[in-house]
């Protein structure tokens, strides 16, 4: 499914947001959560996917926040009527931090959700839960607007691979939202004999992750795990940074493998691609490529402009393929890209630069 641009509010425009969980309680917080927000108005709610579908004409949302579990037709049905019918309208599904929980929302990723919010199964005080949506909620629902005149799209750029380049020993990638879309189609289009590992932090909680490596595991004729301490960094192999904790790659005494910490978090992330691509600079120097793709916030760029500072290439995706252009376009506004190149590009310009 091709990627939505940024939508740009009018002034006096609002993010239209319709709430579609079946638990009362659920929706009274959500909407209280939303309409605090002066940029956001709660056009109306629903309790099951069918009853959703039928209020989008009359209601015109730009957003649904959308819960999996329901009864009469659950999330993961709504989104496989939705995505045919109204393939603009943004998703932001609600999840629980549990194995079923995460598995049904890689599932609803993979069928057009184009974010989710985690919430603990025992939430605490209804004061604790409106906190979480304010953090949580509002800000995914942003990220989709812009209320600014928006800077011209970066122009699509072909990667330069100057004559004695060092040859890549390394791909790192971070990436976030719409990211396991994005790596979905980016992993297959590697090939079976790549001469470098693949060291990925994708921003997700713990199971995610998990769940992730197995997807995209079996996707691919190479192997992809989840990285483990220890781990040595071995060619043809993708690692997938587990949540909560950033990846790193260090020396050890049989050369170089993973190393994972609970440092504090980077841009308000862990892992975070910041504190993956620096380790990968020190490693590796300039024999290292390094690929921003779509995401919200600005994860990567002080990493990027690291990777850079020790002769490495750097690529991002473009704003045109991207569910959120955030990541990237802080690295490519800050002059650190090689190339700017849509995601179907991207797998391409990484293996050449390992051959």
């Amino acid at each position: 499914m091709p990627a939505l641009s940024t939508q740009v509010l009018r002034p006096g425009q609002k993010i239209r947001v319709l709430v579609v969980d079946d638990s009362v309680v659920i929706r009274r917080l959500v909407c209280h959560a939303l309409e605090e927000d002066p940029l956001i108005e709660v056009v109306g709610i629903a309790a099951n996917g069918a009853a959703a579908l039928s209020r989008i004409p009359q209601l015109n949302p730009d957003v649904l926040t959308l819960d999996i579990e329901m009864p009469e037709m659950d999330g993961l049905a709504l989104l496989k009527q939705l995505r045919p019918r109204y393939p603009n309208l943004r998703v932001v599904m609600f999840s629980t931090l549990t194995d079923r929980g995460a598995s049904a929302t890689m599932e609803a990723l993979a069928l057009g959700a184009d974010d989710y919010v985690t919430k603990a199964s025992n939430a605490g005080s209804l004061d604790v839960s409106l906190g979480n949506l304010r953090r949580e909620l509002v800000p995914k629902i942003h990220q989709f607007f812009s209320a600014d005149t928006r800077h011209p799209p970066a122009m699509e750029t072909s990667p330069q691979i100057a004559r004695g380049a060092t040859r890549a020993d390394v791909i790192a990638i971070g990436i976030s939202t719409g990211g396991p879309s994005a790596l979905a189609t980016l992993i297959p289009q590697l090939p079976a004999d790549l001469r470098a590992p693949v060291l990925i932090v994708q921003h997700m909680p713990p199971l995610f992750t998990r769940l992730l490596a197995e997807r995209l595991d079996a996707s691919t004729k190479l192997e992809v795990r989840e990285g483990v301490a220890g781990d040595p960094v071995v060619p043809g192999r993708i690692y997938v940074a587990p949540g909560d904790f950033h990846m790193r790659v260090i020396k050890g005494r049989r050369g170089l493998e993973l190393h994972l910490d609970q440092e504090p978090p980077l841009n308000s992330c862990r892992p975070a691609v910041d504190a993956l691509f620096a380790s990968v600079a020190d490693a590796y120097g300039s024999a290292a490529v390094g690929a921003v793709l779509t995401g919200m916030g600005q994860d990567g760029l002080d990493g990027a402009a690291r990777l850079k500072a020790r002769g490495a290439s750097v690529y991002v995706q473009d704003e045109a393929t991207s569910v959120v252009w955030g990541m990237p376009g802080s690295v490519a506004g800050a002059g650190l890209a090689d190339a700017v190149l849509p995601l179907s590009g991207i797998a391409g310009a990484l293996v050449r630069r390992t051959q």
